[in-house]
């Protein structure tokens, strides 16, 4: 149950088209439905502006589709299952169809993104920003996020610091931009150049490319969370996910606690 949805039944009580006892019975359903090996969070929309995902890895099947069916049952939000195999993904489109798939490489395998009923277009300009090639999967997880919630995001592809000129010749688009995520393994120093040359927001998504001192993105996560640019938002190591919702709750802002 979403904001706006509580919000009608509210109206539809103070136009008595409804009685307390049918207000009480659906605010009963809202905090979440128990499935007896989970508990499926309907709340979280209403609380955080953004609803439960569906994290597949450690999942059945049968029990991702499962949950992605009460969601889609109970929300009018976007739906989401995230890092789902082959196998998952196939089990939960049979029983929830027209999902959007989007095929996602994570540590030498193939996982899948799947989302259903997405946002209407918003405006916003939100720009992901690689450092190199090696990099784009987690920049495509984020994205594939940002699309369901209506926020089709601008991409700056291959311009780590390796090869500086390759991002000051973009510096139009870095200074348009509502919102810069940077995704960057090795030493993740992009991220500190770009917070270094813009004034909004900074999300970065260390990712766990990289040589042997790299320790699958510990160097990376470490330069990050140091860096000299003030202000920068760090996200876990190959978090595109996390980024994404970084992002919304950014562009949602406090502007969620206030009634239409």
């Amino acid at each position: 149950m979403d904001k706006k949805t509580t919000l009608e039944l509210l109206h539809q009580l103070s136009r008595q088209e409804i009685t307390p006892d049918e207000l009480l019975r659906q605010l009963r359903l809202m905090p979440f439905d128990d499935l007896d090996f989970a508990k499926v969070d309907h709340h979280r929309l209403l609380r955080q502006g953004l609803p439960e995902a569906v994290y597949a890895p450690g999942k059945t099947s049968e029990q991702c589709a499962l949950i992605v069916g009460n969601l889609l049952e109970k929300s009018s939000s976007p739906v989401l299952l995230t890092r789902a195999r082959e196998d998952q993904t196939e089990e939960v489109l049979k029983s929830c169809p027209d999902g959007v798939v989007t095929p996602i490489r994570h540590s030498r395998q193939t996982l899948y993104l799947i989302s259903w009923k997405h946002n209407p277009q918003q405006s916003h300009k939100v720009l992901i920003v690689t450092a190199g090639t090696s990099d784009q999967p987690v920049a495509d997880e984020c994205g594939a996020v940002l699309r369901a919630y209506g926020t089709e995001p601008s991409y700056l592809r291959d311009c780590g610091v390796a090869g500086i000129h390759r991002l000051f010749s973009h510096l139009d688009e870095l200074l348009e931009a509502d919102i810069v995520i940077v995704v960057a393994g090795m030493e993740g120093a992009l991220s500190s150049v770009v917070g270094g040359l813009v004034a909004v927001p900074i999300i970065a998504v260390p990712t766990s490319t990289g040589y042997g001192s790299g320790f699958e993105g510990i160097t990376a996560l470490l330069a990050m969370t140091s860096s000299c640019a003030a202000g920068i938002t760090v996200m876990g190591i190959d978090n595109g996910f996390g980024a994404a919702y970084a992002t919304m709750r950014i562009l949602q802002g406090i502007s969620y606690n206030k009634t239409d």
